[in-house]
């Protein structure tokens, strides 16, 4: 567990540094893993119709309702790692 922890910990480091901006797709992607393994299931108010990125990213956060913290974390990292 504490290694997993260490690994996504370094995974959201490099996120920041990858060598090419990904596509939106892959950008909610990562958002809504992060989102997933540091909070849990969303539970925020959905955005109105007005704001479309918030609305993008509740969604993409939502999709990922019933996953446990660990399986993002790791997916979390499995994906920066694919991306690096």
């Amino acid at each position: 567990m504490a290694d997993l922890k260490s690994r996504f910990e370094a995974a959201v480091a490099n996120s920041k540094n990858l060598s090419e901006r990904p596509d939106n797709a892959t950008l909610l992607k990562i958002y809504a893993l992060y989102k997933q393994a540091t909070a849990g299931d969303n539970a925020e108010k959905k955005p109105g119709f007005g704001d479309m990125v918030g609305r993008a990213k509740w969604d993409a956060w939502n999709g990922l309702k019933g996953t446990d913290k660990d399986g993002a974390m790791q997916q979390y990292v499995d994906l920066i790692e694919s991306l690096s």
